[in-house]
Parts: structure tokens; sequence; C-alpha cells
């Protein structure tokens, strides 16, 4: 047995799992259904003025001290999400920077937190249940108590949602869990997620995701220019409203599809790969990657494919050898 013969084989079980795949990609597991009475929240970029005050509600709720600059203690100067931000504003600029929600020399906000997605990735891959949807509000928990520190989960989310504490020697991941962990629990108890209830002009709104779904739609229909009452808080039951002119909305609300979607959803006037949503389709990445470790590792087929690849590599070159001791 060569080298040449060995990779000729080896080359040939790959096409053969590659076919596999394929095939199982076509026949992948339907997404999942948003759960009964799914909970979520919508945010509306255009109405939101960087205040950051869903950043320091959050930093309250949980527990977490404010990401300092310049011994500045007191004011959070977080750009990102990390083991301690769960909830983050971005900018997005161009050119001049100078009018809000404008595509060319425009500015526009965007929200970071976990998205609390439909068919979620990081609980597909999760090895031991760390991470978990509930069955019937959708919100994706995490229990640190069963967290191997693994960090799959962070592989397995697009949006880059888990953060993994390494300045801990005990780390563990830490997202947003919609105000309902261990301690916290503000749903269970009726309330809202504390960033939607500090939000001052209704850019984070709480609610059902059906019903979050409708009022996303509705802002979608009204005539750009138009004034329109933004209700605050609990779409279900409005703080107050927020008065202000319909913007010219991207035809599309993030979340309604995008991998199966998401429990929280966007709007915007700037298109969403500008506010760095990655380009996704409706399948969700667990439906396909839980179709194909289904297919391949059913019944042993990874392993069959590649054991019959070399036993007939083995099987011609013992056919060779005698070929060549009778001449």
């Amino acid at each position: 047995m060569d080298r040449r013969n060995f990779f000729k084989a080896s080359l040939g079980g790959a096409v053969a799992s590659a076919a596999a795949v394929a095939s199982t990609v076509a026949h992948a597991r339907p997404n999942l259904e948003p759960a009964p009475e799914a909970i979520g929240m919508l945010y509306d970029a255009t109405l939101c003025v960087g205040c950051k005050a869903c950043v320091s509600k959050c930093k309250q709720v949980n527990g977490m001290p404010p990401v300092p600059m310049d011994g500045n203690t007191y004011a959070d100067f977080a750009l990102d999400l990390s083991a301690q931000t769960l909830n983050v504003i971005k900018v997005h600029s161009d050119g001049k920077g100078a009018v809000k929600d404008a595509l060319a020399d425009g500015f526009c906000f965007e929200k970071r937190s976990c998205m609390h997605c439909v068919d979620p990735g990081c609980v597909s891959v999760c090895p031991v249940q760390a991470l978990t949807r509930h069955p019937k509000t959708g919100i994706v928990s995490y229990n640190s108590d069963v967290c191997i520190g693994c960090r799959t989960c962070m592989t397995g989310c697009p949006y880059n949602v888990p953060q993994y504490d390494y300045n801990n020697a005990f780390g563990k991941i830490h997202k947003c869990q919609m105000c309902n962990q261990k301690g916290v629990e503000r749903i269970d108890q009726g309330m809202m997620t504390g960033c939607a209830e500090a939000c001052p002009t209704g850019a984070t709104l709480f609610g059902t995701r059906t019903a979050l779904l409708e009022e996303a739609k509705r802002r979608m229909a009204l005539k750009p220019g138009d004034i329109y009452h933004y209700p605050r808080g609990d779409i279900r039951k409005p703080d107050s409203y927020h008065e202000k002119a319909v913007p010219q909305y991207q035809p599309t609300v993030w979340g309604e599809k995008e991998a199966g979607g998401t429990n929280v959803m966007h709007l915007s006037a700037v298109p969403y790969d500008k506010l760095g949503m990655p380009p996704l389709g409706e399948r969700s990445f667990a439906s396909i990657s839980e179709g194909v470790q289904s297919t391949l590792y059913s019944y042993l087929a990874l392993p069959a494919i590649a054991l019959g690849g070399f036993t007939w590599l083995v099987k011609r070159n013992t056919e060779d050898d005698k070929k060549g001791g009778a001449e």
C-alpha cells in the first residue's frame, strides 16, 4: 500500500461522505416553530437616541459593574458584548455622520444582545444541555452549574452573543436571559425586561412575539412622514407613547424568518448588513447540522464509508500483488 493509493481511497471516502452530507442538507429537519407563548422584544433603531439607559438598567438588574475608562467607574464605556456586558448600544456611521438614520453621511444606533432564536444554534451544539430553550416562552437560558466550559455555544451562534469569562478560573458563559434567570425572575413575576422598562422612547419594546411582529408590520405599512404614537414598555399594556414622524423603514423585520427566526426582532431605516447583521437564509443552522449528524452517525454511517474505502484499497493491492507474483 503506497501513499498515492492511500490518498485515492481516502478521497473516495470523502466524496461519498460529501454526497451523504449534501443529501442530508436537502432533507434536513424543518425549523422549529416559535414557542406557543413566545415572548420577546422589538428594537426599533429609528427610535433609539443612544442614551444607553438600557445598558445601565441591564447592569443593575444583573449585578454587573460598568466597564470603566480612564479611571471613570461611574459611566459605562462598553463597546461590545462581554462577560461584563449583556446588552450594548453600538453606532454605525457613514461619511460625515450628520443625519440620523440616513444611509449616506448618516448614523444609526444598533442594539446587541441575545436574539433568543426560535431554533437556537447554541442550544443545538451544547453537549451537556447547559443552554436550553423554554418550551412555552422560547427564552434561551443558561445553567452555569451544568456547563463544562467547552465554549462550543460561541461557535454555534451566528450573532456572536455567548461570551466567556476568561478572567475567572471557574469561568462561565454570559448572555442575556431576558431577565428571567435564577435570582432575577422578572418575567415570572409579571414584569418586563429591564432594558424595555428603562427605554425612554420605546426603542426597545417588550411583549409577545406575535404582538411585536404585528406592531412591526403596522409601522412598516405607515406612510413615511406621518406622526405615529409609538408605545413604550410592554406592547400589551403600554406605559405611555412616544410621538415621532414615521421613517422609511427597511422592507423586512429582522428576525421574522432569518435562520429560523428570533424572539428579539429589529426594525431599521438602514440596511441590516450595515449594522453588522450576518447574511442568513431562512433555514436555521441547527436544523441543518442536526440533520447532517443524524445521517452520518446513524448506524455508524461515516465509519462504514471510511472502512469501505480502505477495504477496497487493501483488496485491490492484494490482487495486484498476486498478479505480480504470478508473473
